[in-house]
């Protein structure tokens, strides 16, 4: 039967490259045992590799992974593993770390465009939807787990061929081909929430309803129809919403009713891969929204990420750290110069010579991880003048709101003043990097330069390049 279901799983993907999450126990090693089968037959000719994370979590973790290396050996299937550190965050079990880290492991190992199998079984679905019900999910928790679904980023497919199969099936399996299996001994430690059920719980409940899993089983799969439609109401919601990639439109938003409201955030926080905000979080933003004036920007943190409100949009952004005490001292005998700005704010590149032109080849090898200053990429290179008496120049992100005159100005105005005027949000103005010269503000790169500093192509000049960190 375990033959037949995998067969019918993977013939929709015959050139796909398989890739096994291979921890040694029972489950995957009937997996593991299987797809050699359907390899040695022929039915299956794609690469195929098994992938073991090592999380150290066990005294046995370097056994287990010795183990594995070994009965891949014996199957010959490609073998690959990897350590992993895992700590525990706030609301977050050591579990759900392992977890994160081990598919975080499987995506990075796995080759483009493969299929990953995992060996979850019906059992593990009870399980996963029971403690889905502790925690008070909605339905996208009490889903539980698909058996297919994206998976990274780079086009690859999570698949749990065996989701529907029970663990009797799967152990009934195993001893028929007399295969050996890692028995974790943290499994029977029932201070674990999802032992707890496996041990004490669930097996009255099978003993008192024969047919408790499969029905199990079927909830979840309304559960997952019913999520499916109201992902696809708030996508709808959230494209009438969205202003840019993590700006929403206030007013569209609050138009909504509360449920499509709630909906539309998490659908919106769930495709920033962020952790999924509380009821009472959500609760929260409502009132905020409701009952603040344009004039204000409240913040409310959603998980582990935040929203802002800045006059009629609502930002998505990260939690940030204080920029304001770093500084950096330019060395003017240096022609060019990189210099890396704290708190994922990017880099600047500084060139000092008048005659350097910036253009596609000057950007770093590593640029991928950069973007130009998406607001105004037009303004992400600033070109300014340099005087003739330079005691210092420096970059900074704090100042005393000192009075300046930008280039599109007649008239001199504080920075504080000038920032609010170019509608940058309050958070964006403790991070901007500033340009000082003998201690005097002379620009505000990406944005402005004084304009005493305003380049002349007779003078020597500084250009400044910022990139600033994806994501």
């Amino acid at each position: 039967m375990i033959l037949k279901t995998l067969n019918t799983f993977l013939k929709n993907y015959p050139k796909a490259p398989l890739v096994i999450a291979y921890s040694g126990g029972v489950d995957s090693q009937v997996l593991l045992h299987a797809v050699a089968q359907l390899k040695r037959q022929n039915i299956l000719k794609q690469n195929v590799i098994a992938i073991h994370v090592n999380h150290g979590l066990s005294p046995f973790a370097k056994q287990w992974q010795n183990f594995a290396l070994h009965q891949c050996e014996q199957l010959n299937i490609q073998f690959k593993t990897v350590n992993v550190k895992v700590l525990e965050k706030p609301r977050t079990s050591l579990e759900a770390q392992a977890r994160d880290k081990r598919y975080q492991a499987l995506e990075e190992l796995s080759p483009k465009n493969a299929v990953i199998l995992t060996g979850h079984h019906q059992d593990d679905q009870v399980e996963t939807f029971f403690l889905s019900l502790k925690r008070g999910s909605g339905l996208k928790g009490l889903s539980a787990m698909g058996i297919e679904s994206e998976f990274g980023c780079k086009n690859q497919r999570l698949l749990r061929p065996l989701l529907n199969v029970s663990r009797e099936g799967i152990v009934h399996y195993a001893q028929e081909h007399q295969l050996k299996w890692i028995e974790d001994e943290s499994n029977t430690d029932t201070r674990f929430d999802r032992n707890f059920l496996r041990k004490e719980i669930l097996p009255k409940l099978k003993a008192r309803w024969s047919n408790f899993n499969q029905t199990v089983t079927r909830s979840a799969q309304h559960c997952q129809e019913a999520q499916q439609i109201l992902d696809e109401v708030a996508e709808q919601d959230l494209e009438h919403c969205l202003v840019e990639k993590s700006v929403l439109a206030i007013p569209a938003l609050m138009a909504l009713s509360l449920a499509r409201f709630n909906q539309t955030v998490r659908f919106f926080i769930h495709q920033h891969k962020s952790l999924m905000p509380t009821q009472q979080q959500l609760e929260q933003l409502y009132e905020q929204l409701s009952e603040a004036g344009k004039d204000k920007t409240p913040e409310v943190k959603l998980g582990d990420v935040w929203l802002r409100r800045f006059q009629d949009k609502l930002y998505l952004t990260s939690e940030y750290q204080a920029v304001k005490e770093w500084q950096y001292e330019i060395d003017l005998d240096k022609n060019n110069q990189t210099i890396e700005l704290p708190d994922r704010l990017g880099k600047l590149i500084l060139y000092l010579d008048q005659e350097k032109i910036i253009d596609s080849h000057e950007v770093p090898d590593n640029s991928a991880r950069y973007k130009l200053d998406s607001d105004i990429d037009e303004k992400s290179i600033t070109s300014l003048s340099l005087p003739n008496n330079i005691q210092s120049i420096k970059l900074a992100f704090s100042h005393e709101n000192p009075k300046c005159l930008p280039d599109y100005r007649r008239q001199s105005r504080s920075l504080k003043k000038v920032l609010q005027e170019l509608s940058i949000p309050p958070w964006q103005r403790k991070r901007l990097p500033l340009l000082f010269i003998n201690n005097e503000l002379v620009a505000v790169i990406g944005y402005f330069v004084c304009q005493p500093f305003i380049a002349d192509k007779h003078q020597n000049k500084i250009i400044v390049h910022w990139l600033k960190e994806s994501g």
